[in-house]
């Protein structure tokens, strides 16, 4: 029996719209969605081999939860929510996302005055970023990249929100460290 899918759009980043639906089969719907979604996996995960192992897993859930799409807002966006998820889920197994700091062992790291982060580029600050520890990197993507609130991150990575903040000050304050020392 073939399995009919909802009506799917998604938009290029040159605005081009491509649709998939009751027509569209998987392998064409992990063609379009496979290389943004590979990305975010890599943000999440230390190593292409775990990016990959979430990206197979964040499609398994997605196509297991398709039915589940009502059509509204970005698919793409329902989509990456999947993935995000997925690559937490990767990391609660692993462990790597220990967030027993308390706000105590915090004090001092909030600075009242932005310190000026110069200018480099892309690909030198995805690498920078990569190098974080993956709680600090974790929290850092779902909030400037992904745009939780630190209330969701809390309620997704089973921390307080004072940790949720913490962690993303820590993560900023290594970076500037990080880039200081590469200028």
């Amino acid at each position: 029996m073939k399995r009919f899918w909802p009506k799917l759009h998604l938009t290029s980043r040159t605005g081009d719209e491509k649709s998939l639906g009751a027509s569209s089969s998987p392998e064409e719907i992990y063609k379009a969605l496979a290389p943004r979604m590979m990305a975010v996996c890599l943000r999440y995960m230390d190593n292409r081999e775990d990016a990959e192992d979430v990206l197979q897993e964040g499609f398994i859930t997605l196509f297991n939860k398709l039915d589940s799409y009502q059509g509204t807002g970005s698919f793409e966006g329902w989509a990456r929510k999947i993935f995000v998820n997925t690559a937490l889920m990767h990391l609660r197994k692993t462990d790597a996302l220990a967030m027993s700091d308390e706000i105590e062992q915090a004090h001092g790291l909030f600075t009242e005055e932005a310190t000026p982060v110069q200018k480099i580029g892309y690909k030198e600050l995805i690498r920078l970023i990569e190098s974080l520890p993956a709680d600090a990197r974790t929290v850092f993507n779902m909030y400037v990249v992904e745009g939780y609130s630190h209330k969701e991150i809390a309620e997704q990575l089973g921390c307080t929100e004072a940790t949720s903040r913490s962690k993303l000050q820590r993560a900023r304050l290594r970076l500037q460290e990080m880039i200081s020392e590469n200028s």
